[in-house]
């Protein structure tokens, strides 16, 4: 004979108190893993939506981000004549030659310098990258000293807001526009004209290409013509495979960081259920001599004790996941380790964390619940009968 498991809920339901704050214990585990799992899946899809996979990015070869890089004229231009590239109406190459500087701004909330990414670009950039929308002014205008700002940058940086100026490169330039990049890295950014910012920053070099190809699946063939022409020092990647490395070594501090506060809070949740199953075992002796004695085997009561740690790491589970999909609402702001500028992403709850969460409270709770189950499963029906 099995167990009910509602007759295993109703003992739950009868030791009320002590339920919820196991729960809320093993909530508070769980709360940390799903926020964890949620903020490298925020970077993650923060990183990849950056880039369009139909896109590719030349650089440097061997250098890892566009700060990094710099393409001379000459090598920028035989970039341009591959024949692979796809052509504007016009016939013109369709690609966007791009400088990327760093400067310090101000924070407005803390009143703190951070660095944050400009971005000289062409007015191709735009039609390259369809997630980025002009959501406030206009577009900045060839030769003139204006840039555009990424929604999250206005929001954040002093001076960054529409018709306000910002003063780098020996000059003031007024933010005439606001975009939308759809949560991607380019809300952490600020654009304007290359042929503006070059000179402003004194440089005679581009620091990447972005091109489309005509077809994309002649990008290997487009890769390999590239980082074997003898007169180009220079490395092909897709867009989003270039952006997605970029999150590796953030991705990588922000898993085993959370790794290790997940197992170091686990331990103690699962200390705490085991406390609890224990105290659970000993006032209901009577009660396991009286099922022993109406047929019930050891492996039933082993499996109704069990059931109850698992229930009560379920529900905390729920519960340390109902809080944690709140994140959702936060945004987050940290320094890219790669390219040492200020990048904002948010919380991502998906059905994959969702299922993980999951299966790490059954976990807790299995564990946590097996040394009282085993004890009160080989309990004798005697020695049991006699304590009640």
């Amino acid at each position: 004979m099995k167990i009910p498991l509602s007759y295993v809920a109703r003992n739950l339901w009868a030791r009320r108190l002590t339920t919820a704050l196991t729960a809320a214990g093993l909530a508070l585990v769980v709360f940390v893993f799903a926020t964890v799992l949620m903020l490298d899946e925020g970077l993650r899809n923060t990183m990849v939506t950056t880039g369009e996979y139909d896109n590719v990015v030349l650089v440097r070869r061997g250098a890892e981000t566009e700060v990094q890089s710099f393409i001379d004229r000459v090598q920028a231009n035989i970039a341009a004549s591959h024949p692979a590239i796809a052509r504007d109406a016009t016939g013109q190459p369709w690609l966007s030659r791009e400088t990327v500087v760093l400067i310090s701004l101000i924070k407005r909330d803390s009143g703190k310098p951070s660095n944050v990414i400009i971005r000289g670009i062409a007015h191709d950039a735009l039609t390259l990258r369809p997630q980025v929308k002009l959501t406030a002014g206009r577009m900045f205008r060839s030769g003139a000293s204006e840039i555009i700002a990424g929604a999250s940058v206005a929001r954040r940086f002093n001076g960054a807001g529409i018709g306000e100026k910002i003063r780098f490169g020996q000059r003031e330039w007024t933010v005439v526009g606001l975009y939308d990049a759809g949560n991607s890295g380019f809300d952490s950014e600020i654009w304007g004209d290359a042929d503006q910012l070059m000179p402003a920053f004194r440089r005679n070099a581009y620091s990447a290409m972005v091109l489309r190809l005509a077809d994309s699946r002649h990008f290997e063939q487009f890769k390999h013509d590239i980082e074997n022409d003898q007169r180009l020092t220079l490395d092909a990647k897709r867009e989003q495979t270039f952006y997605a490395d970029q999150s590796k070594a953030l991705s990588t501090f922000i898993s085993v960081l959370g790794l290790i506060l997940s197992v170091i809070f686990s331990i103690g949740a699962m200390i705490g259920a085991t406390i609890t199953m224990y105290a659970s075992v000993a006032n209901r002796v009577g009660e396991i001599g009286t099922l022993r004695a109406l047929g019930f085997q050891r492996r039933s009561i082993l499996a109704a004790f069990l059931s109850e740690s698992m229930l009560l790491a379920v529900v905390g589970g729920a519960l340390g996941l109902a809080c944690a999909s709140l994140m959702q609402f936060i945004s987050f702001s940290t320094t890219n380790f790669q390219s040492f500028s200020e990048l904002a992403f948010g919380f991502r709850l998906t059905g994959a964390i969702i299922v993980k969460t999951l299966l790490f409270s059954l976990a807790m709770g299995g564990i946590g619940g097996f040394l009282p189950a085993l004890r009160a499963a080989r309990m004798p029906i005697v020695d049991a009968l006699r304590a009640a």
